[in-house]
């Protein structure tokens, strides 16, 4: 029957997302390793489902770039590199640039030679926002006070405060889920779902590639960056600039942070490599002796 059909299709639709979403947060939370392989039966096993759900939902974290296919062997959680961080890194901070440069859209400049008391003077430029009835580019941006925006920004500051508490307690796995519902729903105020979509991708990828890194330390209390808050704050005073400089530091301490843990990762490697040669080469002389 045709509503039995649809039910089902829904139903595996569902199932689908929910396992995708599971695994997503495995790997996330750093569970599931860089490397690490499985295949779909040991997956619809775990979570005692079917293949083709399970198939379905790896397919689709494939096709985000947190796994990779292998025909024979199944699946394995891709290895992101530090390279690969810095690109990500400086293509979300561009996503970001065009959502705030969407903001400035129809605001008029501030012709040369105006003064403060010259009725062009009212007008605020491009990188420092909106005036009073300024009407933005599109979504909730209307107009500057308008009720919708505020409550939408509101909304948004919430989920920045948790996830300031959070990177504040060195909470890695909350931090991570209130980020990227924060950035999801900042981004969803553009009205472009296409840069929404794309920034959440870059975030998820980010985040991936971070957790292997940042698991290693101990306490990551004052480690993780919390500036949620003043983000809101300086789209709500449609001070871009402001909002620019904030995302920019963000940037740059992710870079740092990450570059750092890799780099002394790196060292670790080499002295612990070089430790082991050593004692193999005692080893031998000490077999050679006898």
């Amino acid at each position: 029957m045709p509503a039995s059909s649809g039910n089902g299709a829904v139903t595996r639709s569902t199932l689908r997302q929910q396992i995708a979403d599971a695994l997503r947060d495995e790997v996330l939370a750093g569970r599931l390793q860089p490397g690490q392989e499985f295949t779909v039966k040991e997956i619809a096993e775990q979570y005692g489902v079917s293949a083709t759900p399970v198939r379905e939902a790896l397919v689709d974290l494939s096709a985000q770039g947190l796994l990779e296919a292998d025909q024979h062997r199944g699946f394995r959680v891709h290895e992101y590199s530090l390279a690969d961080f810095r690109g990500m890194v400086e293509a979300r901070g561009l996503v970001t640039d065009g959502m705030f440069h969407g903001l400035a859209k129809g605001l008029p400049l501030v012709p040369e030679g105006s003064t403060a008391g010259s009725e062009s003077s009212t007008a605020r430029t491009a990188l420092s926002g909106f005036t009073a009835d300024s009407p933005g580019p599109r979504g909730f941006f209307v107009r500057a006070g308008d009720p919708r925006a505020a409550a939408a920004l509101a909304g948004v500051r919430r989920r920045g405060e948790e996830a300031r508490r959070a990177a504040t307690a060195g909470e890695l796995n909350i931090l991570i889920g209130y980020d990227l519902r924060f950035w999801r729903e900042l981004g969803a105020l553009f009205g472009n779902q296409y840069l929404t979509d794309f920034l959440h991708r870059l975030r998820v990828q980010s985040w991936v590639c971070a957790v292997q890194h940042l698991s290693r330390l101990g306490d990551l209390r004052g480690r993780l960056w919390s500036d949620h808050t003043e983000v809101v704050d300086a789209l709500t005073r449609r001070d871009l600039a402001d909002a620019h400089r904030i995302v920019d530091t963000y940037d740059t301490h992710s870079l740092a942070l990450i570059e750092g843990l890799a780099n002394l990762r790196a060292e670790n490697t080499v002295l612990t490599t070089e430790g082991d040669d050593e004692k193999e080469h005692e080893g031998k002389k000490g077999d050679t002796a006898e």
